[in-house]
């Protein structure tokens, strides 16, 4: 293990967040708020980074054991750091608090300490919407940008922290991948932020809301969420944002580059759009009692629906008030998440699709023993390495649900809090039921259970494998 460079590109990484610091401390003076909280930290972090950053000159040996725990490491290291201008501001209670509600911001969760958001200082509200921002593309995407000008291949660093069953580059370097990719994500925020200004935000909602649904996080700055704007409108620009931010980035380049049809093809895309679809039906349907005509049902069912699915976490009504039939199908959503190479969470559709491949072969291959059957995705055979990956992943994910959800349950809440709240976390959702719902949020929760929880943001976020190699003893290893 290189641990020098693996310190070294971890101090570049911190550098990024105190320069990401900057432009909440600007929003606080516009809005004559102290900067004080900003700049006490921005000082601790930069102090941090400086040490492996100036003092280190390693090789430049970087491979999948270094990518992995480099990833692993930063963003533990992020969501230390960046809970200090939440800590040092008083109003978000005591460090685990402000460490959890940090962690939720950058794996864009959106899961919340907060029982009163409005009244909060500016500077903070835009930091926290902010992190998501950060967050959902990856600071680690942009790192790798950079590593180029130390002479270090990026590669290994992209593939720990990209999203989904199979990693590919949109072009032959990583790097320029990495720049291709935030050139898309800043048009579609910029052009979000825009649309809402237009349905009626002010630039301060409109930018921080936009940030949110780029990141997939969901935070907003109101105690209602979406909701307490009351716009037919602004819910329509979100949900369709929502979705467009659960997309697999490679589809957008596709379309950029003229290859629409090929764009098309994707089967993790038809199968989105397909459970989408009818998932906004069923509920639209189940709903039908409580709300006023088929518009009313739709738009409450297709908001909900874009907000779980893309593991958003928006609120346009309190759900959990919602029959159980829609109830339950949102959790489901909740644990299948968005598309792989997007910005949401959860198992992926990628992954699902390649599950039950897999299965309706091991199934024919019982009626027919002789025959030879070979799992597809987009036309291509899918090898038989990333099928165990997926497999073994799905198991993994449940195991730790139910592991996280014996430690959470020590708090002695009901079921059905203890287990959304877990699988909620892991998929990056932010919202569970009961307790946990979009009218309630985690603050009563233990120190253990705050902690726990926050180790399945991250573990959800970078999907399990940085972290578990993080705490591998083998990793440790020079050799």
């Amino acid at each position: 293990m290189n641990f020098k460079l693996v310190l070294r590109i971890t101090g570049l990484s911190l550098f990024i967040e105190a320069g990401a610091m900057l432009v909440p401390m600007a929003v606080a003076l516009i809005y004559g708020e102290s900067p004080i909280p900003f700049l006490c930290s921005i000082l601790l972090v930069l102090a941090a980074a400086s040490v492996p950053v100036f003092l280190f000159r390693p090789k430049t040996d970087f491979f999948a054991r270094e990518g992995f725990f480099t990833v692993g490491l930063i963003w533990v290291l992020f969501g230390v750091f960046g809970a200090l201008p939440f800590w040092f501001s008083g109003q978000f209670g005591p460090y685990i608090d402000c460490l959890f509600e940090t962690i939720s911001g950058f794996t864009t969760t959106g899961a919340t300490i907060l029982t009163a958001i409005e009244g909060l200082p500016m500077g903070l509200l835009f930091w926290r919407s902010f992190t998501h921002w950060l967050g959902g593309m990856g600071v680690l995407i942009l790192t790798a940008a950079l590593l180029p000008f130390l002479g270090i291949s990026s590669n290994f660093l992209i593939r720990a922290e990209s999203p989904g069953p199979v990693k590919s580059k949109l072009v032959p370097r990583a790097s320029q991948s990495s720049k291709i990719l935030y050139a898309i994500y800043l048009s579609l925020t910029v052009l979000e932020v825009l649309l809402l200004r237009v349905a009626g935000m002010d630039w301060y909602d409109a930018v921080t809301h936009a940030m949110s649904t780029a990141g997939t996080g969901g935070f907003s700055g109101r105690n209602s969420s979406v909701g307490s704007f009351g716009s037919p409108a602004i819910e329509i620009i979100i949900t369709v944002f929502m979705l467009l931010f659960s997309v697999n980035f490679s589809v957008y380049f596709l379309i950029l580059t003229g290859k629409l049809r090929q764009a098309l093809k994707s089967d993790e895309l038809r199968f989105f759009v397909i459970m989408v679809a009818l998932s906004v039906a069923a509920i639209a349907w189940n709903l039908r009692s409580i709300y006023d005509g088929v518009g009313e049902c739709v738009r409450y069912a297709a908001f909900q629906v874009a907000s779980i699915v893309s593991t958003t976490g928006f609120a346009s009504a309190n759900y959990d008030l919602w029959p159980e039939f829609s109830r339950m199908l949102l959790v489901v959503l909740t644990f299948i998440g968005a598309c792989a190479g997007s910005t949401g969470g959860g198992i992926k559709c990628g992954r699902i699709l390649i599950l039950i491949r897999s299965a309706r072969r091991e199934v024919r291959s019982i009626i027919h023993p002789r025959a030879v059957s070979v799992v597809r995705l987009d036309g291509a055979p899918v090898a038989e390495n990333v099928i165990g990956t997926a497999q073994c992943y799905f198991i993994i994910s449940l195991f730790l649900v139910f592991a996280a959800a014996i430690v959470v349950g020590l708090d002695n809440f009901s079921f059905g809090t203890t287990l959304t709240a877990v699988i909620t976390c892991i998929s990056n959702v932010g919202p569970g039921l009961e307790m946990v719902g979009p009218a309630g949020n985690f603050s009563q929760f233990s120190v253990l259970s705050k902690l726990v929880l926050s180790f399945m943001m991250i573990l959800g976020r970078l999907e399990m494998y940085p972290i578990l190699v993080l705490f591998s003893g083998s990793a440790w290893k020079r050799s």
